[in-house]
């Protein structure tokens, strides 16, 4: 699983996802019409308006146009979303000179050119918020199939669920419809 991450070289911000994707994307829908298709939970939340928004702005540069009603649209996009809380082991540079490590503490640890010991690397674990987007679209031309479904996963440290939702959309329709089954990690600059 991939985490928000913050690359040491120049301190630049990164999001980073996981996606997985099916697709059986049918050929010739340049200009075809979608339909955001809440379920009965969704109905009048205005949680799920924001998320569907983030949706719609991603789905824009794949050549969809909303639809003014369900029934003029071709296809029906479904969205799920949500958090966890989980535990995820994760490797952490410690001070030596705190984690007992010149006294045959646990850890790794080198001597870096004869200045005495480097840093000491632990396994520990941490409490995260798994955050996920699921977006399913299924083509009402033929009978209502599934067409598309993707998955993009983060884990973060605190519950940012409306914070990453915005990515989690762009992620699902990275490099849209792509291949089917494929598992890809995407990562994009933070502001």
């Amino acid at each position: 699983m991939i985490s928000i991450v913050l690359m040491l070289g120049g301190c630049a911000s990164v999001f980073s996802a996981q996606l997985t994707r099916y697709q059986q994307w049918p050929d010739q829908t340049q200009g075809a019409r979608y339909w955001v298709q809440p379920d009965a939970a969704q109905q009048n939340n205005l949680q799920f308006q924001t998320f569907s928004d983030a949706v719609r702005a991603a789905l824009g540069p794949t050549g969809l146009v909303e639809a003014q009603s369900q029934k003029q649209a071709r296809f029906i996009v479904h969205i799920e979303y949500g958090s966890e809380q989980t535990t995820e082991w994760r490797q952490q540079m410690v001070d030596p000179y705190f984690s007992g490590a010149f006294g045959g503490g646990f850890g790794y640890h080198r001597h870096w050119g004869g200045w005495g010991p480097g840093p000491v690397i632990e396994t520990v674990p941490v409490e995260v918020n798994r955050v996920h987007l699921m977006v399913r679209i299924d083509d009402q031309s033929k009978q209502g199939q599934e067409v598309y479904r993707a998955t993009a996963v983060t884990s973060a440290r605190d519950n940012q669920l409306g914070a990453v939702m915005p990515y989690l959309a762009r992620a699902v329709f990275e490099q849209f419809p792509g291949r089917n089954g494929q598992v890809v990690r995407v990562k994009y600059p933070l502001p």
